[in-house]
């Protein structure tokens, strides 16, 4: 049994979720998302409570059982309030800026690097902080993860872009040799 497939899901005021045959759509103020039920895993609403269920008998189904609760959770999540990920820039002359609706990162390359927007994206920078929203939970990962890996921290001075908060393991660097050159 899925511990976390059990649990319900509250829809809150202002959500609007339809269940049409293997399609799950949630409409809110910020906008729309829809999820496809895999076979065997079935959803239903009572009284503004979403439940997920899956077959007794079939091992795939009860596999996707937790992970189809999440994934529908998240979208109601997201239409109501949105989702947000921040990523820091570290590094003498790194910057980033927006110009139209892409971002545009200077991270020591020749040249800039342009990462473009999706739909439902949009990026905000304020000094050294790059702040990525959006609406679906998987998207807004994926392009922080993208925007991360233009240039990963690196261990020495741990110069690059990381996740707000996250720290970085410096290693230490080679050490002056001590004493004379020659040797005893």
């Amino acid at each position: 049994m899925s511990r976390i497939g059990k649990k319900p899901i509250i829809i809150p005021s202002g959500i609007e979720v339809k269940i049409e045959e293997r399609k799950v759509t949630a409409k809110g103020p910020k906008g729309e998302l829809s999820y496809n039920l895999p076979a065997g895993v079935k959803a239903e609403i009572q009284n503004g409570i979403l439940t997920i269920s899956a077959k007794e008998r079939d091992k795939a189904s009860r596999a996707l059982w937790g992970t189809t609760r999440m994934h529908i959770s998240n979208m109601i999540q997201g239409v109501n309030q949105g989702f947000s990920k921040q990523l820091q820039i570290e590094g003498i002359g790194y910057r980033a800026n927006i110009e139209g609706e892409n971002l545009m990162l200077q991270v020591g390359f020749t040249h800039p690097v342009k990462i473009p927007t999706e739909k439902d994206i949009k990026f905000q920078v304020e000094k050294n902080i790059i702040t990525v929203f959006g609406i679906d939970k998987e998207k807004v990962s994926k392009i922080a993860s993208q925007i991360k890996r233009v240039r990963p921290p690196e261990p020495y001075k741990g110069k690059g872009i990381r996740y707000f908060g996250e720290h970085i393991r410096k290693k230490v660097g080679k050490k002056a040799a001590t004493g004379s050159a020659g040797g005893k």
